[in-house]
């Protein structure tokens, strides 16, 4: 065995550090993406200011030349108008019904599909079916084919002839909304669930706890924050629902399924107001930005938890 020896005299040599890039290398990296970064700007930015603009102005289509400043008048106009509540409180029902009952289906589908069954690729592809198909269409297939009450799915098995769109207007959105965004939370679940350590579970079955103790002590703590961001990222969608109510219901009978989405189309084309759907508008893009905010902070957090593995 040879041993190395270092003289007195030899210094030893420091690790090299590589060079970082300049301002120019750094802006060298970043030139491909600016293209993508005007377009968005562009598409998404500059109409926003419009809107804002838009808000602050009295301005009705049917009078030409009317157009003058109003301030936030607008804007105390949609938070005091019975109509504009109305559908702001609609919104809150349908948004908190659909995402509830979603929640609760996707995390019972996702607990059967962690299981290993003859066919579960198949039965995993086939739940998931609905969140592919484009919201019109889902929704023209719930009101013609399912809840038409001359030949209808429903009617034609259980018999009657209940016009369920009419008679449970609030129920019929929430239920083709929960039928389209089941899936979405199940794969968000069912992520959370095939993250959990089999070892531990093993483990608690070793000590004696029975499954329904492992899901209340063990996995429901574990599926806290996947059941925070598909709560979250559900909301952010279907706050803006417009397909099932235009196709629908058509915001009826009267306001029940109004939502503020559609009361922003109506107030454009119905009554012609520009300057309020825009107000309305922006109250709508406000509310969005504060429920994506806690998704971020949910989606960061489950990234620190898989790092911290």
């Amino acid at each position: 065995m040879t041993d190395v020896i270092t003289r007195a005299d030899e210094k030893t040599q420091a690790p090299i550090t590589p060079p970082r890039g300049g301002a120019k290398d750094r802006w060298v990296r970043r030139a491909p993406l600016l293209p993508a970064l005007i377009f968005a700007l562009i598409v998404t930015q500059v109409p926003f200011l419009f809107t804002l603009f838009f808000s602050t102005q009295g301005w009705n289509a049917l009078r030409p030349g009317s157009r003058h400043w109003v301030g936030l008048s607008n804007y105390k106009t949609v938070l005091t108008d019975d109509r504009l509540r109305s559908a702001l409180l609609n919104t809150v029902i349908l948004t908190a019904g659909a995402v509830i009952f979603s929640m609760i289906l996707g995390l019972l589908l996702a607990i059967l599909l962690d299981r290993k069954f003859f066919g579960r690729g198949i039965v995993r592809t086939l739940l998931i079916t609905p969140f592919l198909i484009m919201p019109v269409a889902a929704a023209l297939l719930w009101k013609h084919g399912i809840l038409n009450p001359d030949y209808g799915l429903i009617n034609g098995v259980f018999g009657g002839d209940t016009a369920w769109a009419t008679s449970y207007p609030k129920t019929t959105i929430i239920t083709t909304l929960v039928w389209q965004w089941t899936p979405f939370m199940m794969l968000i679940l069912l992520a959370g669930l095939q993250a959990q350590s089999t070892d531990i579970l093993e483990a608690a079955r070793v000590d004696g706890a029975n499954a329904w103790q492992i899901f209340r002590g063990m996995t429901l703590p574990h599926l806290r924050q996947y059941l925070e961001l598909g709560a979250l990222l559900g909301s952010i969608y279907l706050v803006n629902t417009f397909d099932s109510i235009y196709t629908i219901t058509q915001g009826g009978p009267g306001t029940a399924t109004t939502n503020l989405p559609y009361e922003i189309y109506q107030t454009i084309f119905s009554k012609y107001e520009y300057g309020e759907a825009s107000a309305a508008g922006v109250v709508v893009v406000i509310l969005t930005i504060i429920v994506a905010t806690f998704a971020l902070r949910v989606i960061s957090g489950l990234f620190k938890m898989e790092e911290g593995r």
